[in-house]
């Protein structure tokens, strides 16, 4: 159903929309198969990229139903029973809404389970996906329908995508840029909830609401089915059970947002802390049948160490986003490996990324403060961490929920300042999205330069000098033979030219390009975000129709225009927060980008200099 480059080295298999395979294995697991082209190449592709072709009224592959078809038809058949509570549980929140009469129908039926859904799809552009199309597309009056988040091609965390981790259109040349879908840290089974159908969320629905947020991985967001709207606790709570709430947070449960220099802004702790990812080491389980790699966690405040493997990464990283997700752009975790998780390379670039993820949880003063993340940081044990993780997993202010613990220190707004404020933000952050794309893709045609096609010319150069003085001492003219040493000394100067270009990526245009990775995945937060406001919007405007018929009291609806005010405050207070962070890391990588590009070819030109001193002015 869509076209998927496979990654060298990674039994992956290129296939292109509208291509006809033949699965030879459905039962790889972690959201692939192996299928066969009609070359005759094998490999792997992830399952929901793929759909049944259905003859005479029964799915089959294209070549037949053989028993590991079969074997993949009855695994489909269990996706379909789930997909099908799904949408019991939906009627149940219709019914819900309706008696608090908030709506007066909601007619969007949850997706198909037999392919993946457009609001799962990520941010491929290879694959024509952008998570602003939807978004931007959107009509008022119908928010249910055209600007529900199962209506978008990509969600929130689409990018929680990805704050460290390349897409395929955007690799790193020097890191994995493989599917996302390949769990290798499965939860142990004394850490899971018996009862649980996930590890993460209590029921399937909750469970899937999160899940599709991994990010740009290419695969595992499609692999997960939405009931009714993908942004985590959309599909229960409702908007409306936040604008209409008649109690709100606790006052210990409070996020402030003040009034600063430059608008509205969230409460800065007085002290500030990072924390230091370092120290991977291998561990097994199961008497050796099973490894992962385990990383130890030192935050600066403390010093006092903790380690984490990477699934206890993704634990955190989706309650986050399940808690904050609705109001604070949550980026994905780097991606998951199917294969070539130990080697040294992978292990120093995920690394890299998750220590990029953690210190930007630590310098958000929201995240950084929320007992989620200080529990992640701070247990003595495995008691206490077993403790805190059920206490997090049945957290009920998510979704949007959230905005219901803040209070801003601030004058009410009307909904025609809040809709220009939300207007703003989704106009900025749109433009932005496009020229760190932009950037990318540059920077991504730059470095293949670099490392190819660039070195080979200067190598060639210095070949060719070289050839040419082993030409000139045949002669056997005694008077040539400095020149000739000149020529020769030339000429490996080129080709040591050939290797500094070669390398010097990993110096410079590899920070930047992490860098603009990083906030194409805070950018791919914005359009589900953006789209809360809007729904809530809408809401408030639909509310006049509901006090017509006295559904609501006026009251009631005062009390959503307030409630959208704190949302609106809230985006104002994350966009500050946003701003002041691009200004300095840009800055930063910038310079340093510049620093290291002077540096470059100030080598270059001394090497060069030492060359032309060897032959003399005559």
């Amino acid at each position: 159903m869509y076209d998927f480059a496979a990654e060298p080295g990674n039994n992956e298999l290129t296939v292109s929309e509208g291509e006809i395979i033949t699965i030879t294995n459905p039962d790889v697991g972690g959201g692939w198969l192996e299928g066969r082209n009609s070359k005759g190449e094998r490999g792997l592709v992830p399952t929901d990229y793929v759909e049944i072709l259905s003859s005479d009224g029964k799915d089959q592959f294209s070549c037949g139903n053989s028993v590991a078809d079969q074997a993949f038809l009855d695994s489909l058949s269990a996706s379909t029973a789930q997909a099908s509570l799904s949408a019991a549980n939906n009627n149940n929140q219709v019914d819900f809404l309706s008696q608090i009469g908030c709506i007066e129908s909601l007619s969007q039926s949850p997706p198909s389970s037999s392919s993946p859904s457009p609001s799962s799809s990520l941010n491929k552009v290879s694959g024509g996906s952008d998570p602003w199309s939807s978004w931007g597309a959107s009509k008022s009056g119908n928010w249910e329908s055209s600007d529900g988040w199962g209506a978008k091609p990509e969600g929130a965390g689409a990018q929680r995508n990805s704050a460290n981790n390349w897409d395929a259109a955007f690799g790193h040349p020097q890191a994995y840029q493989g599917p996302a879908t390949g769990d290798d840290d499965d939860w142990d089974e004394d850490w899971d909830d018996p009862k649980s159908s996930s590890p993460y969320f209590k029921d399937s629905e909750s469970s899937e609401a999160g899940g599709v947020q991994r990010g740009n991985s290419r695969a595992s967001a499609s692999s997960m089915k939405l009931p009714l709207n993908k942004f985590p606790g959309f599909a229960k709570p409702g908007m409306e059970q936040y604008l209409l709430a008649k109690q709100l947070a606790k006052p210990k449960e409070k996020i402030p947002i003040i009034v600063g220099d430059y608008g509205p802004m969230w409460v800065y702790p007085t002290s500030t802390f990072d924390c230091v990812v370092a120290d991977p080491r291998k561990g097994s389980k199961m008497y050796g049948l099973k490894s992962y790699i385990e990383y130890q966690l030192t935050p600066t405040n403390t010093n006092r160490s903790v380690n984490h493997r990477y699934k206890h990464f993704d634990w955190l990283y989706e309650r986050l986003l399940v808690k904050f997700g609705s109001a604070i752009p949550i980026p994905s975790l780097p991606d998951k490996q199917v294969t070539g998780r130990f080697e040294e390379e992978f292990i120093k670039m995920r690394m890299e990324r998750l220590q990029a993820w953690m210190t930007r949880m630590c310098r958000h003063p929201v995240v950084s403060e929320s007992e989620v993340f200080q529990q992640f940081l701070n247990f003595r044990d495995e008691k206490e961490w077993k403790t805190g993780k059920r206490k997090a997993e049945k957290d009920e202010l998510v979704g949007v929920m959230i905005f219901s613990t803040m209070e801003p220190e601030a004058p009410d707004l009307d909904l025609l300042e809040i809709e220009q404020k939300c207007d703003a933000v989704g106009k900025f952050t749109k433009a932005m999205d496009d020229g760190v794309k932009e950037l990318l893709t540059v920077g991504q045609e730059h470095w293949k330069r670099c490392t190819g096609p660039l070195p080979k010319e200067y190598q060639k150069i210095g070949k060719a000098l070289q050839s040419l003085a082993t030409v000139f001492s045949s002669s056997g003219y005694q008077g040539e033979t400095d020149l000739n040493d000149a020529i020769t000394e030339a000429g490996k100067t080129y080709e040591e030219i050939a290797n500094l270009v070669a390398e010097q990526p990993k110096k410079d245009l590899h920070f930047l390009m992490e860098c603009n990775h990083e906030y194409k995945g805070f950018l791919g937060c914005f359009p589900d975000i953006i789209g809360a406001h809007k729904g809530a919007i809408e809401k408030v405007k639909e509310s006049d129709k509901l006090v017509a018929t006295s559904k609501i009291t006026p009251q009631d609806k005062q009390m959503m225009v307030k409630r959208v005010g704190t949302m609106s405050y809230a985006l104002q207070a994350e966009m500050n927060h946003f701003h002041s962070n691009r200004i300095y890391d840009y800055n930063s990588v910038i310079r340093l980008y510049l620093e290291q590009q002077v540096q470059f070819y100030e080598t270059i030109a001394e090497k060069l200099r030492q060359a032309l001193s060897r032959f003399p002015v005559m």
